[in-house]
């Protein structure tokens, strides 16, 4: 199981305003620890977490913080129009468009995506998959 996933960024006020335009909506709190921001997802004393924490952070060496080339962390939304209204919400705060909210044919029929970039160039998608929903053929 994947315990947490780290994002490096060189301005965390820009990176609070993006990640905190969509992560507590999706149940995430914010931590703040020595200046660098941890979104995590409540969990109950004496229970495991499920689901992995969201650290963003200045790099440890000093250096600046690079985006990688293929690296992209997703977070599961409830539904469409929450990946939608996520997917606004990030880009008022500062994100860019990496593409807009969609079915793509490369991935099953109820697998709608959409896909931004932090204000440092981590790319993130925002992502639904319910069954219950309205999928790419019908």
């Amino acid at each position: 199981m994947i315990a947490y996933v780290t994002v490096g960024v060189d301005d965390m006020t820009l990176a609070e305003r993006f990640y905190s335009a969509f992560l507590p909506a999706l149940g995430y709190e914010l931590e703040e620890y020595h200046g660098d921001l941890s979104y995590v997802l409540p969990v109950e004393p004496g229970q495991t977490p499920v689901s992995p924490d969201f650290y963003v952070k200045s790099p440890f060496d000093g250096g600046p913080a690079l985006a990688g080339n293929g690296n992209m962390v997703a977070f599961q939304a409830s539904g469409q129009k929450q990946v939608r209204d996520l997917h606004a919400a990030a880009l008022a705060a500062g994100g860019s468009d990496e593409g807009q909210p969609g079915f793509r044919d490369s991935y099953g029929p109820n697998f709608y995506v959409g896909y931004l970039r932090d204000p440092q160039g981590n790319k993130i998608a925002l992502f639904a998959s319910n069954p219950d929903e309205p999928g790419r053929d019908g």
